[in-house]
C-alpha cells in the first residue's frame, strides 16, 4: 500500500529589501545577524504548522536588484545561523529546566519525608483526636503539595521546550533559497 507524501511546501517570505529580514540594531557581521523577530516568528510559525516529518524549505523572494547584491548570497547562511543559535539557547534552557527540576525534586522529597515523619509524631504525641487528625492530614497534604512543582516540571514543562528545540534544529538544517 502506497503512502501519501507528507505535505511540505516551501515556507515563503517576500521582502522588498534584504535589510528587512534582519534586526536593524544588531551590530554583528551580516552572516551572524539576528533575523527580524517578525520574520523569524513567521518562518517558525509556518514550520510549526507542518508535520514534524515534513521536509522544510525556506524560500525568500526579493526584487531582482536585491538578489544581485553580494549580501544576498549570505542570506541562507545567516538564516541557518540564526535558527541554529536559537536551537543552542533552547537546548541550554532545557538543560536548565531539568537541573532546576532536580533541585525541586530533592527539596520536595525531603519535605515529604519530614511531613510524613511529623505526621507520625503527631499521632504518637497527640493521639487520635480530631485536632491531631487535622494536623496529620495537613502535614501529609503539605508534603505532597511540595512535590507539585517537580512533578509538573518532569511531567509537563519540558515537552513544549523539547518540541521547540526540534523545530529550531529542523529550521537550522532547512535549505534556504533566495530568488525573485
Amino acid at each position: 500500500m502506497a503512502t501519501a507524501p507528507l505535505p511540505s511546501g516551501p515556507i515563503e517570505i517576500r521582502v522588498a529589501r534584504i535589510e528587512q529580514l534582519f534586526e536593524s540594531l544588531d551590530p554583528s557581521p551580516f552572516h551572524e545577524r539576528d533575523l527580524d523577530r517578525e520574520a523569524a516568528d513567521y518562518i517558525a510559525g509556518w514550520a510549526g504548522d507542518l508535520p514534524e516529518a515534513a521536509a522544510l524549505r525556506i524560500v525568500i523572494h526579493l526584487p531582482a536588484d536585491e538578489v544581485q547584491r553580494p549580501e544576498a548570497g549570505q542570506i541562507a547562511g545567516a538564516v541557518s545561523h540564526h535558527f541554529g543559535y536559537l536551537a543552542l539557547t533552547t537546548e541550554r534552557a532545557l538543560r536548565e529546566l531539568f537541573r532546576v527540576g532536580r533541585h525541586y525534586l530533592a527539596i520536595g522529597v525531603v519535605i515529604l519525608g519530614l511531613c510524613l515523619v511529623g505526621s507520625q509524631l503527631v499521632r504518637t504525641h497527640f493521639g487520635e483526636g480530631p485536632v491531631a487528625s487535622v494536623m496529620r492530614e495537613s502535614l501529609i497534604i503539605l508534603g505532597w503539595v511540595s512535590n507539585w512543582k517537580p512533578l509538573e516540571t518532569f511531567l509537563y514543562d519540558w515537552w513544549p521546550v523539547r518540541r521547540r528545540l526540534r523545530l529550531l534544529r529542523r529550521l537550522a538544517a532547512a535549505p534556504v533559497d533566495v530568488g525573485v
